[in-house]
């Protein structure tokens, strides 16, 4: 029975909601985050040119020093995704053996794509195929604007956004998934490590260390694609002759996806991110489906199909490629720039798609994750692409001055097709849409990791890293401008390189977490009644053992038949997180309510 001061206590948490919401943070996260995001712009502001410099010659660096490092990292979680997908791993349930999706499929595809890389789908969708057939890679020997050019260009560009980028998400999504919904530990980037450092080191400072990398690169990450978006939604407004560009209307517009970003994060996964991800697709697979049929229909079916193949060829040759032997000054540019770029990410959107992934087999997992965003990418990059490519081979008219606006280059094709005026809406729409579910679903990460895992987060909190993430844009866009975004943006890849070594020792730590999974958890074995039978079998099953019955398989090193007696000696596997399993208790407080 409570006692008068614990009832006191109680009143006064309903009487402070506030002061309430704000106890459940963890301060070893919440702090060192909000100081170092606090530090880094006030250093990006006040000294945007040098700091520009500065990110550059940090961007320089990680090129030349751990660029192969990065090539042979991402390359390996490719091979980690795969072999977890095929593998007997691959039936292991993200969650109770009897638990299912808690999303349709559909909903499910659209959340984890929204908020995936859905942005850069529709920034780069013409700019990057057009710059790789106008300026390829000296070092790989094609000419510019010549057909080899056109098919090496659309190769480059799904290397880049194909099966790499998703494996990276893989290992972080699937590895939180499988310690939250099946083994019972808070939603949070540090627990999986836990089967290889131990819960005690991954409750200290390794493990707080661990979180905070992962908010400030999700908080920089998002905060600068915001501000690059907000640009291309100027320049796309500014190119219809609709506004002229000045500080007001970029206020305006933070201010407004901000809002609507804030109004999705507070009503939650399951009803405003949901919402906004299917009408977001929806919107976007119009454009898409609108640019196929008005333009050149039979040629993108064609070039669709030998994309595919090409990039499947070229696969052995780019995804080790370091070039030694030139100046890797495309590679660093493009390649390594993406990877760093996709692993700084990797918190944000690995957590996300856990947070939406409970009740999936790792194989669905790895399968949809993996391949149908990898498909549905390269479709939409044939579509805007080659369209683009096609256009600039026939009438020359893709470029400014000499060179590809990236900012501009997907409304320049949209005004040589029909009712360019609405199609060019429908994209500024599809940005603002795609910018939103991002900087929602950051939100909600970010307010996870600095709660200590919970799924439930307050809403004070989510309203707060929301609104967080649009004042930090704004003001590096109207103090220190594109220069500040880069420096910015630099700092987020500069988190790649240790979060890469976490994510190494995080694929060695789920695979023994499996392996025992896999060695421990019995699978159901139907045996028929005798009866049932034909008369033709021999009857020698034992009516007692008709039914379900549990079976498990045995490794020969775990047992040891005796010579003389017979006798078997069996040696349990070993728990790497101390036998500590998901109890009625732990599941019960891990489901969304």
């Amino acid at each position: 029975m409570p006692t008068p001061s614990d009832q006191t206590k109680a009143d006064g948490k309903r009487q402070n909601p506030l002061v309430n919401a704000w106890r459940g943070l963890e301060p070893a996260v919440f702090i060192p985050s909000s100081i170092i995001i606090l530090g880094l712009i006030i250093f990006a502001v006040a000294y945007s040119s040098s700091a520009e410099d500065a990110f550059t010659n940090l961007n320089g660096w990680i090129t030349d020093g751990v660029g192969w490092w990065y090539v042979l990292v991402t390359t390996g979680f490719v091979v980690f995704a795969i072999y977890c997908g095929v593998s007997r791993i691959g039936t292991i349930r993200l969650g109770a053996d009897e638990e299912r999706p808690e999303f349709s499929f559909m909903a499910w595809l659209a959340m984890l794509f929204s908020a995936g890389m859905g942005i850069g789908l529709v920034f780069y969708s013409v700019a990057e195929p057009l710059t790789h057939y106008v300026s390829p890679p000296e070092s790989r020997g094609i000419p510019g604007e010549t057909a080899p050019a056109a098919n090496q260009a659309m190769s480059l560009t799904l290397f880049h956004w194909a099966l790499h980028p998703w494996a990276i998400y893989v290992v972080i999504g699937l590895g939180m998934s499988y310690m939250t919904y099946r083994r019972g530990r808070p939603l949070s980037v540090r627990w999986l490590l836990e089967p290889l450092l131990g819960r005690e080191r991954i409750e200290g400072p390794i493990g707080h260390a661990i979180d905070v990398t992962a908010v400030v690169g999700t908080l920089f990450g998002v905060a600068t694609s915001l501000g690059f978006g907000i640009t291309q939604i100027a320049a796309g407004l500014e190119y219809l002759g609709w506004i002229q560009i000045n500080n007001w209307w970029t206020v305006g517009m933070i201010a407004l996806i901000t809002l609507v970003a804030t109004i999705s994060v507070v009503t939650g996964v399951s009803k405003g991110l949901k919402w906004l991800s299917n009408i977001n697709m929806m919107m976007a697979a119009a454009l898409a489906l609108f640019v196929m049929l008005l333009g050149p229909t039979l040629f993108l079916l064609q070039a669709f199909v030998q994309n595919l193949g090409i990039y499947i060829q070229s696969l052995p040759d780019l995804m080790l490629r370091t070039a030694p032997f030139s100046d890797g000054e495309w590679l660093g540019g493009w390649t390594v720039f993406y990877w760093g770029w996709w692993i700084s990410w990797a918190p944000f959107v690995g957590m996300f798609i856990a947070r939406i992934s409970r009740g999936r087999t790792i194989r669905e997992f790895v399968g949809a994750v993996l391949l149908v965003p990898s498909v549905i990418g390269a479709l939409w990059f044939t579509i805007f692409g080659d369209s683009a490519i096609l256009r600039q081979r026939e009438s020359g008219d893709m470029l400014v001055d000499g060179a590809v606006d990236t900012n501009t280059s997907l409304f320049q094709l949209l005004s040589t097709l029909p009712i360019a005026t609405i199609t060019s809406v429908l994209a500024i729409a599809v940005i603002v849409f795609f910018f939103v579910t991002s900087s929602d679903s950051g939100s909600l990460v970010i307010d996870i990791l600095s709660t200590g895992g919970e799924l439930e987060t307050p809403r004070v909190t989510r309203v707060y890293w929301a609104v967080m993430e649009g004042l930090v844009a704004a003001v590096l866009l109207l103090v220190g401008g594109a220069g500040s975004l880069t420096a910015l943006q630099t700092a987020s890849i500069a988190t790649a390189v240790p979060f890469s070594l976490v994510m190494v020792a995080a694929c060695v730590s789920m695979l023994r977490a499996f392996r025992y999974d896999l060695a421990t958890t019995p699978r159901l074995l139907h045996i028929s009644v005798p009866e049932e039978m034909t008369a033709s079998r021999r009857h020698d099953v034992s009516a007692t053992l008709a039914g379900l019955v549990q079976v498990r398989s045995v490794h020969p090193d775990s047992y040891v038949v005796h010579p003389t007696t017979g006798e078997v000696t069996y040696e349990e596997p070993v728990d790497p997180l101390n036998g500590e399993h998901v109890t009625d208790s732990e599941e019960t407080e891990t489901k969304t309510p």
